[in-house]
């Protein structure tokens, strides 16, 4: 509760994730039949970076600002970048979409979003984002709460996103059950599973958990910005599990991910690197 997503907006997880977002979505809208995205930890919906709370961290200049300051992004990111455009975001940007907003951005008349906020204070801002919108539903719920009262959608089809602040010591124990719980209800969903690359040892041992969940094809896509140091609790990286993902995002993500990784590493402190593989197949 205490988490407010405000300080990191726009920073180089927030890219990432929403990148990998942008052509989650994207792909969803090449069919004519409705889809349906449900947003687990939704947060404000989108992001003034002149507030004061921003410009205190500035971790947005080391994220979205490098990446609205390349000349020629490649073609994967054109749905991200519409998407961060289409809220006013000029060079350098005065606002941020959060996930709740980039996937609304895609939804075309049918389709339909959940966006689940739980602290109280941010629901209410969420709320009023999308206080006109009559595709868009607001919760002021737990996010794991919301996942198991939405699915199965009456739409069959779309993406579940859960991307929770890890606060919480046993967050990632949290996702593995939250998502295994779903999938027995919603095996043809989509689902991405957003979460911080740090010392520790945990993502292992949660990706161990979900190599063996019985999910079927579940794909692994990693960044660092900055080598993992193992004593600290420092923000090294960050990583999406996708549960059924579309099939060309696989070689989209083999192009995308070096040049994300070159423009948002921090060569200062050693440079990064990127990761993308298979926990398991059908």
């Amino acid at each position: 509760m205490n988490y407010r997503h405000i300080y990191h907006a726009g920073n180089f997880a927030d890219v990432f994730k929403h990148a990998l977002l942008a052509l989650v979505v994207e792909y969803l809208t090449r069919k004519d039949k409705p889809f349906f995205v449900l947003d687990t930890h939704a947060g404000l919906g989108e992001y003034d970076l002149t507030a004061d709370e921003a410009q205190r961290t500035g971790e947005w200049r080391d994220g979205i600002g490098r990446i609205l300051a390349e000349p020629d992004p490649p073609e994967a990111l054109r749905p991200y970048l519409n998407a961060v455009r289409a809220l006013g975001g000029g060079t350098p940007p005065s606002r941020y979409p959060g996930s709740p907003r980039i996937a609304r951005h895609f939804m075309r008349p049918g389709d339909r979003l959940v966006a689940s906020e739980l602290h109280p204070e941010d629901a209410s801002v969420l709320k009023g984002v999308f206080a006109r919108d009559g595709q868009s539903k607001v919760l002021e719920l737990d996010g794991y709460t919301a996942l198991k009262a939405n699915v199965p959608p009456k739409e069959r089809r779309g993406l579940v996103l859960m991307d929770p602040p890890f606060e919480q010591p046993d967050e990632f124990p949290a996702m593995v059950r939250a998502l295994t719980a779903a999938f027995r209800k919603w095996p043809t969903g989509i689902y991405g599973l957003w979460y911080p690359v740090k010392g520790g040892g945990a993502v292992p041992a949660f990706q161990g958990e979900l190599a063996t969940a019985g999910l079927g094809d579940v794909l692994v896509a990693e960044m660092t910005v900055m080598p993992v140091d193992e004593s600290t609790n420092r923000l090294n990286g960050t990583g999406m599990v996708l549960v059924n993902p579309p099939w060309t995002l696989e070689d989209t993500l083999n192009d995308l991910l070096p040049w994300l990784t070159r423009v948002l590493g921090r060569t200062d402190l050693g440079g990064g690197d990127w990761r993308l593989a298979w926990l398991s197949r059908k």
